[in-house]
């Protein structure tokens, strides 16, 4: 602010000391401008970015995969040269049997046969399960979000009927994600223990951390974007994610679809909510899923990552991970698994 208003002080002679100093003016504000702009993101603008992003086509008009596409055999090699001491980490949270405001319904098991039975041979239990909601580990696959009567790739929303998802079903994916994980954590780009409520992470602050980090997401990655959400509720207790979440402004999405990213992580939905674009309440979920065709991970549980990662100084690893097969399913419960 103080080179914005004394910067006609600097070039009282020649052109080349105006010039100098408006350049570090633009330098210096050019992150303020660009929040300012993204801040602005109407639904109009939104509109604008399904077809300047769309990859519609990209890989064939029959495509189910989308950009996990991006996952080649040659990515698949470099990421297994990420092993080099063999140590695991899951990224799943352990299924949550308690009702609460962020699991409205709970993961329930229950046994078939058990020991106390008489001459018993096996222990067997059935698990019921809606996943897609605030609680549990689970991918988000092609077919789990609608825009304007269309899916990704194109196909019409009736392609998703009472029987389930007859394009972009989640058994494309059954052989399952091999490639470099990259873990961007936010909260200690700040130097906190979590994010609050409501705080946006903007494209620059995604850079500030590959700046920290030492590293550059690259195409084929799949990036897992941490707010705390997990610590947040160990130390606060539970909130609706859905009202109130720290997360991704929309304007994230152009920087991966730059970066080519495979997938995206998060350890809530990934959405700063309340939405930045006002009719719009999932406008990153619909950029990735509908015109990126970048399939999403949520409610992953980055706190043991993240402090083996901190621990190791390394925020790159190969990251694993199985959806089950189910030939019509919108998406799955899974288990990552971040190899050092």
């Amino acid at each position: 602010s103080y080179l914005g208003r004394h910067a006609f002080r600097l070039q009282p002679r020649h052109n080349r000391p105006m010039k100098t100093a408006w350049v570090l003016l633009m330098v210096l504000t050019a992150p303020l401008a660009a929040q300012r702009m993204a801040e602005k993101v109407d639904k109009a603008t939104l509109d604008g970015w399904m077809k300047e992003l769309s990859n519609w086509g990209r890989w064939g008009a029959k495509d189910q995969m989308g950009a996990v596409n991006l996952i080649t055999p040659v990515v698949r090699k470099r990421a297994a040269a990420l092993v080099k001491e063999g140590f695991s980490v899951s990224l799943s949270r352990d299924t949550d049997s308690v009702r609460a405001v962020d699991n409205s319904r709970p993961f329930e098991q229950k046994m078939l046969s058990t020991g106390m039975d008489p001459d018993p041979m096996f222990a067997m239990d059935t698990y019921t399960m809606s996943f897609h909601g605030a609680s549990l580990t689970h991918f988000d696959a092609l077919s789990h979000m609608v825009y304007q009567g269309k899916i990704y790739n194109g196909y019409r929303q009736e392609e998703i009927n009472g029987s389930g998802a007859h394009q972009l079903a989640v058994d494309a994916y059954k052989n399952g994600f091999f490639s470099r994980g990259i873990l961007m954590d936010i909260p200690r780009l700040k130097g906190v223990d979590y994010l609050e409520l409501s705080t946006p992470i903007y494209p620059e602050d995604l850079e500030a951390w590959e700046k920290q980090a030492g590293i550059k997401v690259g195409p084929g990655d799949i990036v897992f974007i941490r707010t705390g959400r997990w610590a947040r509720r160990a130390a606060k207790g539970p909130w609706n994610t859905d009202k109130a979440s720290a997360g991704l402004h929309v304007s994230c999405a152009r920087w991966f679809q730059q970066r080519d990213i495979a997938m995206l992580g998060s350890d809530a939905h990934a959405e700063l909510m309340p939405s930045p674009v006002a009719g719009v309440p999932y406008p990153v979920h619909q950029l990735l899923l509908v015109a990126m065709g970048v399939p999403m991970l949520d409610n992953c549980d980055l706190e043991p990552l993240g402090e083996a990662a901190a621990k190791r100084k390394r925020w790159e690893f190969l990251l694993t991970a199985a959806p089950l097969a189910v030939p019509l399913g919108t998406g799955s419960p899974l288990n990552p698994i971040a190899t050092f």
